[in-house]
């Protein structure tokens, strides 16, 4: 991947969930190619025009099939739940080479979501990883913003952690960070993707004990190190 590599088009897989829908908002918003993947083709077609008619005019969204959306994009999102992550990825890898993958799944096992269990390959990024092969750079990011931060224009007072398999994966994941309003974090390699996801356990208990719906990270102590 070329340092100067420009993601002119992102598929969000499972695009039709809310967080899956609020990123493509986000990005369509910015001005990227956003296609919307679902196992239901219907589904991602009345996503993408929901979104379209938010956003009016000058913005390309469109719906499809899982493969689809991750055959014609540059780079590919998948946000959808735990139980779906294995099969969907294998109805995709073969599309998935030579691109990167930004998987924003977390291993939750209902009904115990407030505690965090990990899958044995680590991660669920890092089993994303072992399906898709190495021929796809694997990123994590975004399992702790709230899908309700999303949808709408407003600044969002929480941090993005990235982790992945190169730094330069990290570093194009970041500027989709960047792109969707957010501030992104270099969280080091994939390995580290365990602590991320298991982050949000511990904000979805933190959650349930003081009544919020959002609660969320924030990077602290670096002001002197970004000067």
């Amino acid at each position: 991947m070329k340092e100067d590599h420009i993601v002119l088009s992102i598929a969000v897989l499972g695009g039709t969930g809310k967080e899956g829908k609020g990123l493509a908002y986000r990005w369509a918003r910015a001005g990227y190619h956003v296609f919307i993947g679902s196992r239901t083709e219907e589904k991602a077609i009345a996503a993408a025009k929901e979104i379209q008619e938010m956003l009016g005019d000058g913005t390309s969204v469109a719906g499809m099939s899982n493969p689809e959306a991750a055959k014609v994009a540059n780079i590919v999102v998948l946000t959808v739940p735990y139980a779906a992550h294995r099969d969907t990825l294998e109805s995709v890898k073969g599309d998935l080479q030579g691109k990167v993958l930004i998987d924003v799944t977390v291993p939750l096992v209902p009904p115990k979501v407030a505690t965090v269990q990990m899958p044995t390959a680590g991660s669920a990024a890092q089993e994303a990883k072992q399906i898709v092969g190495e021929g796809v750079e694997v990123c994590a990011a975004f399992q702790n913003i709230s899908h309700e931060h999303l949808m709408d224009d407003a600044d969002v007072e929480c941090d993005v952690l990235v982790t992945g398999t190169s730094k330069d994966a990290r570093a194009e994941t970041i500027k989709l960070v960047q792109a969707a309003g957010l501030k992104g974090w270099d969280a080091g390699p994939i390995e580290n993707s365990v602590v991320v996801e298991g982050l949000t356990s511990v904000l979805i208990g933190i959650n349930k004990k003081y009544g919020s719906t959002h609660a969320g990270i924030k990077i602290t102590g670096t002001e002197n190190s970004l000067k």
